[in-house]
């Protein structure tokens, strides 16, 4: 199934969680999916059914292995984060990127070499 460049909609804890463990462990069965979580484990037909959902989102692949089957990402974290990120500036700083850089420099979570290399792309990017 080839997975269309839409606007993705927003991933659920469950979406997310097994999102991260194809990412980061490749192509699994349910049952193997099951061994990345901590205990307590969700109930095999929850992984299963978020898988599935999942699949008919385009984000998850499956291929067939004997009466089984193995499912794969489609979608990439790169294809979530520019979405998640506009999320969280819409919501949380009214749109505003500088309201949101702002709060990064308040809380000391961006450093000043940093900030002058997004200077320098933004100035990269607009000579381009």
């Amino acid at each position: 199934m080839a997975r269309k460049k839409a606007s993705y909609l927003r991933l659920t804890e469950r979406e997310t969680e097994i999102m991260e463990i194809l990412w980061s462990n490749g192509p699994l069965f349910v049952r193997e999916m099951l061994s990345h979580y901590p205990d307590p484990k969700p109930h095999v037909n929850t992984v299963s059914t978020t898988v599935r959902i999942l699949e008919s989102k385009g984000y998850v692949g499956h291929e067939s292995v004997s009466s089984s089957f193995r499912y794969h990402a489609i979608a990439t974290p790169d294809d979530f984060a520019e979405h998640s990120l506009s999320q969280v500036i819409k919501s949380f700083f009214r749109g505003s990127a500088s309201a949101a850089v702002s709060a990064l420099v308040k809380d000391e979570k961006i450093s000043i070499d940093e900030l002058r290399q997004i200077i320098d792309m933004v100035e990269q990017h607009k000579n381009d």
